[in-house]
């Protein structure tokens, strides 16, 4: 079952343009000026914007580090894929983690809050539906569980899950129209607000530029950076679905995220300013900042089309979740950490088992929550911000231990070292954040999701060794009823072997002895497996070395746990050969192996199927 899940014929399906991967991941990124203002001013008062500014810069920085990393391993799985391609599976998993638990948290607050801002325009109805809710199931009036907005982000959720199932193609067009609506929306209220200060004068931002912060100007600054850093959430997804972009578009989706928040949100913030006193923004508008700013500049009107601006782009960050994810887990289950049971894709060439996990995922967090997300923020806040610390530190390792890879553009040392200094100064910033009263501490939240997650993992990295220890413990106890345990034994047994079954793969060139041992340490510390084929592409009538025929025989040896076959083969190494072989020898191009390529290797990594590198 498992091998005709892999080697399923895959479906062609046209790739994102420049814009239709900006909108996948821009509305998500974008959508942070819904809150990420006033949520700096609360912190940071009068230097909210600069607050914002500082983080542009930082967002500068990591533009290099995604577009050196991406561009060097231009595969699914973003943090996840630049450590699994510099360390181990088990760190890379820790950026997987946290990158899952990002996607679960951003897609179950933006399907709430923009739930939340559709009920605003008519909470009259929704209060008299929630009432007669509360009599139906004889609950007290003043319960404070909203079933409509419970009911209505489930839906939200189903809906953009099927529309992911349709494929990323389609989903795409309904991202464009959601993102270039909501930059039309944010130019018109940037307008009217502009005007409103032209008529008004600038009274109420002197007045704030007067008032001094509580706490003094560089706890501010330092908790309104913590803050702020929430604005550029959403950066990391396009390097999740990286394979479904054209050649190309990756640096330039950098870019235009870039461009929207750099000049959103800073100047949404100065705009709040300017109009709302901070006092009054941190009391009653937090939630509502852009529909308040809205309605005092131009009237109702505006606040309407902001209100349904925000449920559509907030929305639309739900659906680039379900995308993320969905090349994440892909990556995740071709390396064998998720079951094979997920690689299943329907005609339209989507992954809709993944699809329907996370929903699953989130629809049984959201009522167990009872709608309340808010407890999701310091998992959303903490992940976010871990998955860019650990890309920043797998650009690092790349610089150290994959020097030689081709790579379009090179972040400086500078920058790298600057930009993880950033993220880890908002990391701790966020941890030490005050709570809001009634809700723990972010790090205590983040916790409570993030080890089930982290257990999960280690159990599929190490399931072998789990049901070997399984296996003895069963048969230490149960000896009086062996004959029922002997039988669970051998099924057991059958499981272990067809998971060590599977063939390893190693093209060498055969220079080196110290090369093919590191092959193999790699291999036996980091797969379930038993055979290797080491493959030695030859030349036309060139005969194989003697030296590497030794060296064979010393790694057969070396390694008596693992059966290691020698394979000469005569033609020209390249995509078609990795293939043909893939074919033949029934082995998924994800389990075949090759050293660092130099800046000679004519060859882009992405044009050999998804052969990982070993050192």
């Amino acid at each position: 079952m498992e091998d005709k899940e892999i080697f399923s014929t895959p479906i062609k399906h046209k790739k994102l343009n420049e814009l239709e991967a900006t909108a996948i991941s821009g509305n998500d990124i974008s959508s942070s000026v819904l809150y990420v203002s006033a949520l700096a001013i609360a912190f940071a008062g009068k230097y909210a914007w600069i607050t914002l500014l500082i983080v542009a810069f930082v967002l500068y920085l990591f533009r290099k580090i995604y577009g050196e990393v991406v561009g060097a391993l231009p595969l699914n799985g973003g943090a996840y894929n630049a450590l699994l391609n510099t360390t181990s599976k088990k760190m890379a998993s820790w950026a997987a983690t946290f990158t899952l638990l990002s996607y679960m948290a951003t897609a179950v607050i933006s399907a709430n809050e923009a739930v939340h801002y559709l009920t605003t325009l008519f909470h009259h109805k929704v209060d008299q539906i929630n009432h007669a809710i509360y009599q139906m199931l004889g609950m007290p009036p003043d319960s404070d569980i909203n079933f409509v907005v419970l009911m209505g982000t489930s839906l939200l959720l189903a809906l953009f899950a099927g529309l992911a199932i349709m494929g990323i193609k389609e989903s795409s067009k309904v991202a464009i129209g959601i993102f270039l609506f909501h930059l039309t929306s944010m130019i018109i209220l940037i307008l009217a607000v502009s005007f409103y200060i032209y008529r008004h004068g600038w009274d109420t931002f002197k007045i704030n530029w007067h008032t001094e912060p509580e706490n003094g100007i560089w706890m501010a600054i330092f908790f309104g950076f913590a803050a702020s850093m929430l604005g550029i959430s959403g950066f990391e997804s396009s390097a999740n679905f990286v394979e479904e972009q054209e050649r190309g578009v990756f640096p330039k989706t950098l870019r235009n995220m870039w461009i929207v928040v750099s000049i959103l949100n800073p100047l949404m913030a100065f705009l709040a300013l300017a109009v709302l006193r901070i006092d009054d923004v941190k009391l009653h508008y937090k939630e509502t900042l852009l529909s308040t700013m809205a309605e005092l500049s131009a009237g109702e009107w505006l606040a309407f089309i902001i209100s349904i601006d925000a449920f559509l782009v907030l929305s639309g960050a739900v659906l680039t979740s379900y995308i993320g994810v969905t090349g994440l887990l892909e990556r995740m289950t071709l390396d064998r950490i998720m079951p094979n049971y997920f690689l299943k894709k329907n005609s339209r060439g989507a992954s809709y088992r993944i699809i329907i996990f996370f929903l699953l995922l989130n629809l049984s967090i959201l009522w167990l929550t009872r709608g309340n997300v808010k407890t999701l923020a310091g998992v959303y806040t903490i992940s976010f911000l871990s998955v860019m610390f650990l890309f920043a530190l797998g650009n690092i390792l790349l610089k150290i231990k994959r020097k030689h890879l081709p790579a379009p553009e090179r972040a400086p040392w500078l920058g790298v070292f600057t930009a993880m200094t950033a993220v880890l100064v908002a990391l701790i910033g966020n941890i030490i954040m005050p709570a809001e009263e009634g809700q723990l501490p972010n790090w205590e939240v983040f916790l409570f999701y993030f080890i089930p997650a982290m257990v999960f993992i280690i159990i599929m990295l190490n399931r072998t060794l789990l049901l070997k220890l399984t296996l003895s413990l069963l048969q230490t106890i149960f000896e009086p009823i062996r004959a029922f345990f002997i039988k669970m034994n051998r099924r057991i047994e059958r499981l272990i072997d067809e998971i060590n079954s599977q063939e390893f793969v190693f093209f060498t060139k055969g220079k080196s002895i110290a090369n093919l041992n590191k092959a193999m340490l790699y291999i036996r510390d980091n797969e379930h497996t038993k055979k290797v084929k080491i493959v030695k592409v030859l030349e036309p009538g060139e005969k194989v070395p003697e030296k590497l025929l030794e060296y064979i025989h010393f790694l057969d040896e070396e390694y008596p746990e693992i059966d290691i076959e020698f394979v000469p083969i005569e033609g020209k190494f390249g995509p078609e050969l990795i293939k043909e072989l893939s074919k033949k020898w029934k082995i998924p191009i994800n389990f075949m192996f090759i050293g660092s390529p130099d800046e000679k290797f004519p060859y882009r990594l992405e044009e050999l199927g998804g052969v990982r590198l070993i050192m």
